[in-house]
């Protein structure tokens, strides 16, 4: 289970699972696994008959969103970002991380039908970016490594609004308000889980989280919210040690179900000239506005404040840590999936561009951080630089998030 929680094998993990999908999507079973994907089960009286790849992307992932609330409260409370001081820098680097790549794709895509998929090139996939992190960043100061965890951090914050704001049609209030009772229920029975009667209480739990996931489901919000919303509420004791147990399984069978599954795409068999839009703006603003945003957004917060409690993240570890945040990938495919499920077509291209971009981000990546770690190791040959990561695992709780 430690080899899952490391952060080199879960990133490896993950872009080979999507490397598999895309592989065989192109072979000739690939129609079978398509076949599959779009298999459909589930009770449809409870309007949960879904096809197999929703319920991987609506259904599993719900458990990384759940990862990814808890590890965010966690900073927010007692962590890297538990002050407006600490959380001033990644905040303004993370808000320009989101804006530069949105307005490159909107610029890209003006008056082509295609600017609902702006959200796509805005995330950063923390399992990757912390993954090339930890291969070639050995010797590098830790002051680099909580950057880049406190940018992703706010960066999956921003990711979670958008899903729920901007892929929210029509929602149920009825249902939304019943979860947000079973939401509540959850959190306070979390809170009795010191005393005695742990086992009725932790199963009561688990049945109050998938009928909260249910009711988020059927609200048309999209349902992986639930996960957010039971992540947030959790009791801290108890959610530490529930993530430190799910963490393995998000590593090892979510992430890469959804990603093998994300990935299954047929190559286009189009010419380049006639890729859409939504691909070339997708394609470039995930490496090069992620790049230029947070390039600019850390160079601006880095003035912010008294001179004393400025950070003391340099030109060339800001531009490494902005290398990295082109790493779209989790958060990008399903933003994908959501903002083109009417267009399987543009789906495919935006698939391949989200794959493609990230690719780059990952190249670029990881030279500027082997880069920046030797000309560290240089001026420390002793032994005066942090180890990029605490152990083997990732987050404050030992994991890897978004």
């Amino acid at each position: 289970m430690s080899l899952i929680r490391s952060e080199r094998t879960a990133a490896g993990i993950l872009l080979g699972a999507a490397v598999l999908g895309l592989v065989l999507a192109n072979t000739p079973i690939g129609p079978a696994l398509l076949g599959l994907q779009e298999t459909h089960a589930g009770p449809a009286a409870l309007h949960l008959d879904l096809s197999v790849g929703h319920w991987i992307s609506d259904g599993l992932l719900a458990i990384f969103f759940f990862i990814v609330a808890v590890e965010l409260r966690h900073e927010l409370t007692v962590g890297e970002l538990d002050s407006l001081h600490k959380a001033l820098h990644p905040a303004i680097a993370a808000v320009f991380g989101v804006l530069v790549p949105a307005g490159i794709y909107l610029a890209f895509t003006a008056g082509s039908g295609f600017e609902e998929g702006w959200p796509i090139p805005t995330a950063t996939d923390i399992a990757f970016a912390l993954g090339v992190l930890a291969i070639f960043g050995r010797g590098l100061p830790k002051r680099i490594r909580v950057f880049l965890l406190a940018l992703a951090v706010l960066d999956d914050l921003i990711a979670i609004i958008i899903i729920a704001v901007f892929f929210t049609a029509d929602p149920n209030f009825l249902d939304l308000g019943l979860a947000a009772v079973t939401t509540t229920a959850f959190g306070l029975l979390s809170r009795l889980l010191r005393g005695g009667m742990r086992a009725p209480i932790a199963v009561l739990m688990v049945l109050l989280a998938i009928l909260t996931w249910a009711l988020v489901h059927d609200s048309g919000v999209h349902a992986t919210i639930a996960g957010v919303a039971l992540g947030l509420v959790m009791s801290r004791a108890p959610a530490r040690k529930t993530t430190h147990a799910l963490e393995p399984w998000s590593n090892g069978v979510v992430l890469p179900l959804f990603a093998f599954s994300a990935a299954l795409v047929v190559i286009p068999a189009v010419p380049i000239d006639q890729l859409s839009p939504a691909f070339w703006g997708i394609f470039v603003a995930l490496p090069v506005g992620k790049f230029i945003g947070i390039t600019f957004g850390g160079w601006l917060g880095g003035k912010v404040g008294p001179k004393s409690s400025r950070p003391k993240t340099g030109i060339a570890s800001t531009l490494a840590v902005a290398a990295l945040g082109g790493v779209g990938f989790t958060v990008s495919l399903l933003m994908n999936e959501l903002a083109f499920r009417s267009s399987a077509t543009v789906r495919d291209e935006g698939t391949i561009a989200v794959l493609l971009g990230s690719a780059i981000a990952i190249v670029a990546g990881s030279i500027a951080v082997a880069l920046l770690a030797r000309r560290n190791r240089r001026r420390h040959p002793h032994g005066g630089g942090v180890h990029p990561y605490g152990g083997a695992s990732g987050g404050p709780h030992g994991g890897v998030s978004l």
